[in-house]
């Protein structure tokens, strides 16, 4: 799939996916052992992008499962169809069936809907198979994940073991909303994504914001690295960052002041209660150009 570190790297970047070094080699080695990868951080760092782009990069199909309080098996993995195995028990009535003969029908492939981490493990091309948010799902949703991230295959009662026709690639990514099980922790490559540096942020920028000002550039990441400092109820993203870089540009502004961030930072910060925060003290925030 990739040679090196250093061919991983350059692949995610020709993605529009900038990545360190560090980062890049922990995803690298995931790849080679074939192990899944949990990538935790604060929101908005690029931890659900980067399964995105190794789909890219990997020309893979991405299979998605959003986790959340409540999600079990039957949303997850598959769940019988019911009113299709209704049908069939009443043909299999006209036709004078027995109940053991017609048993053995309504309990197959055929009458079965595949969720997401099922269709991952039937599909007959590559697949990067994304659990995102998994901190937000159940513990005992966690316990149920361990047979697929660890031997790939899940056991149906009715049908048996289904192993992968394919090894998937696996991103889980966790916000921290809760801690994770040691049996989950043994069974995946641990990545911490953090906000990037000022210039690892400048050269997204630059890459995502065609056409951007030097000075304008290097001001609003210095500012919004300012402004990650203070205690908020949610730090700006990296895509929200992108966001005001955008709008700036489209409002045809080559620096910032104290008006202009006034008048964008609800581009920048989600809450009220952030923004109250900040715009009595964005005079003293605000970098020098």
């Amino acid at each position: 799939m990739f040679s090196s570190i250093e061919e991983l790297q350059q692949k995610l970047a020709t993605c529009e996916y900038i990545t360190d070094r560090n980062v890049a080699t922990i995803v690298y080695l995931s790849l080679k052992l074939q192990k899944p990868l949990l990538v935790e951080g604060p929101a908005g760092v690029g931890k659900t992008e980067l399964a995105k782009v190794l789909a890219l990069a990997t020309n893979s199909q991405l299979i998605r499962l959003q986790c959340y309080e409540g999600l079990d098996e039957a949303k997850a993995l598959y769940e019988w169809n019911y009113q299709k195995q209704l049908l069939r028990l009443h043909l299999d009535q006209i036709h004078s069936k027995s109940w053991e003969e017609a048993k053995q029908n309504i309990f197959t492939p055929e009458f079965i809907l595949t969720r997401p981490l099922l269709q991952a493990l039937l599909s007959e091309v590559p697949i990067v198979l994304l659990i995102d948010e998994v901190d937000k799902s159940d513990e005992e949703f966690e316990s149920f994940l361990l047979e697929i991230l660890s031997d790939y295959q899940v056991t149906i009662p009715e049908l048996g073991t289904i192993k992968a026709l394919h090894i998937p690639i696996v991103i889980l990514t966790s916000n921290n909303f809760r801690e994770f099980g040691d049996a989950l922790k043994r069974r995946c490559i641990h990545l911490y994504l953090d906000y990037p540096t000022y210039e690892r942020e400048l050269d997204i920028i630059y890459l995502k914001v065609p056409g951007i000002k030097q000075a304008l550039a290097q001001q609003l990441v210095r500012f919004v690295q300012t402004i990650r400092k203070q205690k908020l109820k949610k730090a700006p993203s990296i895509a929200e960052t992108i966001d005001w870089a955008q709008a700036l540009l489209t409002l045809g502004i080559n620096f910032v002041d104290e008006e202009i961030i006034q008048n964008t930072l609800n581009i920048l910060l989600k809450y009220q209660s952030d923004i109250e925060k900040i715009l009595p003290r964005v005079s003293s925030l605000i970098p020098e150009h």
